[in-house]
């Protein structure tokens, strides 16, 4: 696909520098010419699993579609779609915004499923549904049927309902999401989606639900006094949040990034009063980054004091980008990707206030990087703030896939009062390099996929598989998981190389043994050892026998090879082969 050139009439300040693969509509534009820019992008993207094409599409408020002609747009690879309005409303889409099923074998006809829909991301407007003109399966839903590294913010959806499976697309098949936030939406039909979170937001109502469903600060969400069936878990209120930043058009036609203030024990959305309480940023205080550009360069306009914008592309990254000043926002659009050169470390942050980095996915490189992103240091002081924590927002790891990758950490958190919203940290169980699995598990190095050391670290929506060892290691005091989602490594070849000790296997949930006070709700990990199914895992989550440390619904599931012996410290039945698919619950840890 030829890059998109940004549209003629840009503002010139702020808009021109987003880059030739950021398309920008105006409501103007007549809806079949931005209809078929829109068709031209999925037919690039849709099949584009491990390309290098990033791109986002933005629409300056106002409406676009109408009741005869609705604008229907689907969703490929590593695209963004968003809306720059101050508010949700102030963008209006009459038709839909979707993803379906991908086809993957007999040229495209079988094999029909949402399980690797995964990087891409719609926020920050409405969408009023309307399908004419399409069959009768999909003409009165909007159908959303995505994976991990897929982010939904800021939405507000009108007319019918939402959809997060494909039913239309060879019946409804699995799909391995996800995440919502701080949207208004209507009745959601989950359906076939194995794990969900939806954050701070207003839903009509939510029917059906796989394995493990988590609501956390959401008007109208099912209670969950039947746990598990249905596999609900529901909190009130959301302990610790702070909404993504966003890119918006001002009044003058200038380019702004709002960015939310942090906020406890809420509910609902941030925008139901009017603007989003925080503080806005004109464009011009931010470094505008393009591929290509120098990390001396960008490091020195972090250091004076820039904020930093990196515009859709790939970047080889041979030294970190250095984050040092308190208050920094770090923001990519269009699925920005920071590849490791040469072992380095690609984002290394200081433990300061109010840092933000969102929207910015890390690749490791071919050559062993200790860890692709360090928050605080390792060794020292760290200075934070409980106030203004520092904060991670759909910020996506991958190790191998497109090419070969090696780390030992993917996400290493030193530094206390940080709050993580919505990370998927992936040692890639698939990809193009063309190996075996038993050559996948000694090239596709990673070892642990996130470490917590620092105290009062919140995490909204932490989902990490396929690490070699613990995928998640929380040492730190006072951490809070809100929905947490494991797959166990695919590719071990034998026991012998999935041994911690002469213990079997590495849990996938691991909590310190000197830590006295941990918070998880909903929780999963789920084991497929593929590559030799007699492997045994000891416990799905290891922690410390506290009262301290408290498990609230936490399971284990057996997808179809190997087995994972107990849920947690020996409690629960194995999940194995007698029970694919089938979850083991265990609502309480302590038990009661």
């Amino acid at each position: 696909m030829t890059a998109p050139a940004a549209s003629a009439d840009q503002p010139r300040r702020g808009a021109a520098d987003l880059g030739v693969n950021v398309k920008v509509f105006d409501p103007a534009m007549p809806v079949a010419e931005i209809q078929a820019e829109l068709d031209r992008a999925h037919a690039a993207q849709v099949d584009n699993e491990m390309g290098t094409e990033r791109y986002a599409y933005l629409f300056k408020p106002g409406h676009y579609g109408t009741a005869e002609q609705p604008l229907q747009l689907k969703v490929g690879y590593y695209t963004e779609v968003a809306g720059l309005g101050a508010s949700p409303t102030d963008v209006v889409i009459n038709g839909k915004v979707e993803v379906y099923n991908r086809c993957l074998t007999e040229g495209g006809t079988a094999n029909c499923l949402a399980l690797v829909n995964f990087w891409r991301t719609l926020g920050n407007l409405t969408i009023n549904v309307n399908g004419a003109g399409q069959d009768g399966c999909r003409s009165a839903t909007n159908f959303w049927a995505v994976s991990q590294a897929v982010s939904m913010r800021r939405l507000n959806v009108t007319g019918g309902p939402l959809s997060l499976m494909d039913y239309c697309t060879a019946g409804p098949q699995y799909a391995s999401g996800g995440f919502i936030a701080d949207s208004r939406l209507p009745v959601v039909t989950n359906g076939s989606q194995q794990q969900w979170l939806t954050r701070n937001s207003e839903v009509a109502g939510w029917s059906n639900g796989v394995w493990n469903q988590v609501f956390s600060g959401v008007v109208g969400a099912p209670d969950d006094a039947d746990f598990p069936n249905p596999p609900y878990t529901t909190l009130d209120t959301t302990p610790l949040s702070r909404e993504k930043p966003y890119l918006f058009v001002d009044a003058k036609g200038a380019y702004n990034v709002r960015v939310p203030a942090a906020r406890r024990n809420t509910s609902g959305v941030s925008w139901a009063n009017g603007t989003t309480p925080g503080r806005t940023i004109p464009l011009r205080d931010f470094y505008v980054a393009k591929p290509g550009d120098s990390v001396r360069e960008i490091n020195t306009a972090l250091l004076l004091g820039k904020h930093l914008l990196l515009t859709p592309g790939v970047y080889d990254i041979a030294r970190s980008i250095e984050v040092r000043r308190p208050d920094t926002v770090v923001l990519g659009i269009g699925h920005a990707t920071l590849t490791a050169v040469n072992g380095a470390v690609p984002l290394d942050v200081a433990g300061v206030p109010g840092v933000v980095i969102a929207g910015v996915t890390i690749d490791a490189g071919t050559k062993l990087s200790p860890v692709l992103l360090r928050v605080g240091k390792e060794h020292g002081v760290n200075w934070s703030s409980p106030n203004n924590p520092l904060t991670l927002s759909d910020v996506y790891f991958r190790v191998g896939g497109p090419h070969v990758g090696k780390t030992d950490t993917a996400l290493e958190v030193n530094s206390d009062n940080v709050l993580i919203d919505h990370t998927w940290v992936w040692r890639a169980d698939h990809g193009v390099e063309g190996f075996t699995d038993t050559e996948r598990w000694r090239t596709n190095t990673g070892r642990t996929g996130v470490v917590i050391n620092g105290d009062r670290v919140t995490a909204t929506g932490l989902f990490v598989e396929h690490f070699q060892r613990h995928n998640t290691v929380w040492n730190g005091e006072d951490g809070t998981t809100v929905l947490y989602q494991n797959e166990l490594p695919y590719d071990p070849p034998t026991q012998a190389d999935w041994m911690k000790g002469s213990v079997e296997g590495w849990a996938g949930y691991k909590v310190g043994d000197r830590v006295r006070r941990h918070t998880l709700h909903g929780g999963g990990v789920y084991v497929f050892n593929q590559n030799n199914p007699e492997i045994h895992t000891e416990n799905g989550f290891e922690v410390p026998r506290t009262p301290g440390v408290k498990l609230h619904h936490i399971m284990t599931v057996n997808l179809g090879a190997g087995t994972v012996d107990h849920v947690v410290n020996g409690i629960g039945d194995p999940a194995d082969t007698t029970r694919i698919g089938a979850p083991v619950y265990v609502a309480e840890y302590p038990v009661p």
